[in-house]
This record gives C-alpha cells, structure tokens and sequence, in this order.
C-alpha cells in the first residue's frame, strides 16, 4: 500500500559551478520535505504550523542564474533551520510556504505569539509596572 501525496511546490537544489549533489525540496499542504542523497537518501519534513519565519537571500551569482535561498526557522525539534539552497524564484517559494504556514496555523488554531526579549530598554511599556 502507498500513500501519495500531493505537492504545491517542488524543486531541487541547482549547483552554480559546485560539485553535484542531490537535494529535492517538496512543498505540500502541510508540510515542507527535505530529500538529500543518492545512494544513502536521508528525509525529513517540518509541520507547516511549526514555522516561525521565512527569510530570503540572493547574492550576485544567485540573482545572474534567477535563483536564491530560503531559509525556513521552525520550531521543529529534529530540523529547527531547513535551508532551501538555490531554488528558483526565491522570493515566490517564500510567498507561497508562507501562505500554506497561514492556512495551517488557522486551520489547528495555532498561533505563536511575538517574542520579546528580556532587558529591552526601548519600549513604552515600562511604566505598565506602576499600574
């Protein structure tokens, strides 16, 4: 028996003069999967509503062959940073995984709040405490 599984979006990693490699990146309703290897071939995935941000970068050479990278931070305890190295069209990859991140967290009624960080002088809310 095999499950079959729909995917949104899939694309591999491109080598801009690099040695070969093999990396497929697949995107499905909710999840991003991680395919690395030709002989041993490891797997993995992040839950889409684990993500807690998406980030894009394109250098020089990235932009002349119309590729970047996006880097995807989760929450996830086994892959908490999945990197998605020169795949086509960064900035609509980014668009897109953030729009399925959306979709799940309302659908499992997920939602991760803003993180403040301790000691952080520069806000109004310091005299909420006199209250």
């Amino acid at each position: 028996m095999s499950i079959i599984i729909e995917y949104l979006w899939k694309d591999r990693k491109r080598h801009l003069g690099m040695p070969l490699s093999f990396t497929r990146y697949q995107l499905s309703e909710d999840r991003l999967f991680l395919s690395e290897g030709f002989l041993n071939i490891r797997d993995d995935d992040i839950l889409l509503y684990r993500v807690r941000d998406i980030d894009t970068r394109r250098n020089l050479w990235q932009r002349l062959f119309g590729v970047g990278t996006v880097t995807v931070l989760s929450s996830d305890k086994t892959m908490p940073t999945l990197v998605l190295k020169n795949v086509k069209d960064p900035l609509f990859v980014k668009e897109l995984i953030h729009k399925q991140v959306e979709e799940m967290k309302l659908k499992r009624r997920v939602r991760f709040g803003e993180i403040a960080t301790v000691g952080d002088n520069d806000d109004d809310d310091d005299d909420l405490d006199d209250r």
